[in-house]
């Protein structure tokens, strides 16, 4: 069954959210508009401080860039307006949000009935994989990236994943970044008929939290619209108990920078 025959509530079935065709003259025109996109990179955009100085790092080389957020069915909406944001402040060329809703598999704190760690002592942070890893997803991430990128005839894709300071999911490695560059170039017809060779990048893989903010505030990063935690209570502050917080916050401190994130705890 081709995906255009399939109905609105087949695809939203199976957990995924795809753009329908253009069905007017005025919705066809603005799929011709993406002409004007190919070119530059796709950057994937959470909403955290990290991606933001990814998305920053890569506009001041000059790229036009096209920000990719995921709505994954996280926890809270929180992290996909300032995605928005970020994307609109670092002048983006383009935003896209796609849903994929991993609620459907489960099987971690951000997806799933499961409660968010606090971790007693912060240096313990980063040692084991904790319950907030969501399986497979920066896998499903750079391949949603991937496929964008394809479309759009660009070959650069850049990710905000660090292995300092991090909170030890695998998926940050440097290994398993430059297996799926590899991947990317067997799995795809630009690849294999050797048009174009993709590339992915994440220029922050080895810079520790605090190398990252005052980079960040460098190249002109307001990351008072920026979003960490995993745990925000309802009206939208952070939970400074999360390892995400910490680690944020420890960043802050070490970086000499104000932390413009107002937390719970000190409301």
């Amino acid at each position: 069954m081709k995906i255009s025959d399939r109905t609105s509530s087949e695809r939203n079935a199976v957990g995924v959210t795809i753009e329908e065709a253009p069905a007017t003259l005025a919705d066809a025109e603005k799929w011709r508009a993406r002409v004007d996109e190919r070119k530059g990179a796709v950057a994937l955009v959470s909403g955290g401080l990290d991606s933001a100085t990814v998305l920053a790092l890569a506009r001041s080389t000059g790229t036009d860039c096209h920000a990719l957020t995921v709505d994954y069915g996280q926890r809270h909406r929180i992290e996909i307006e300032a995605a928005r944001r970020v994307a609109v402040q670092l002048g983006a060329a383009s935003h896209r949000v796609v849903t994929v809703d991993l609620r459907v598999f489960g099987g971690s704190a951000l997806t799933d009935e499961i409660a968010v760690p606090n971790p007693e002592n912060a240096d313990t942070i980063g040692r084991t994989i904790p319950a907030t890893y969501v399986p497979a997803r920066n896998t499903i991430f750079l391949s949603l990236a991937l496929a964008w990128a394809e479309v759009l005839e660009i070959t650069d894709i850049y990710i905000g994943a660090t292995a300092r300071d991090f909170s030890g999911y695998p998926d940050c490695r440097p290994e398993f970044l430059r297996a799926f560059e590899h991947l990317a170039n067997l799995a795809t017809r630009a690849g294999t008929e050797k048009r174009r060779q993709f590339q992915v990048h994440a220029p922050l893989l080895n810079w520790t939290k605090d190398k990252i903010i005052r980079r960040g505030v460098e190249l002109g990063v307001n990351f008072g619209i920026t979003h960490s935690c995993y745990d925000p209570s309802s009206e939208g502050l952070a939970c400074g108990l999360c390892d995400s917080c910490i680690i944020r916050r420890r960043g802050f401190e070490a970086a000499g920078v104000d932390d413009p994130t107002k937390y719970a705890e000190s409301e």
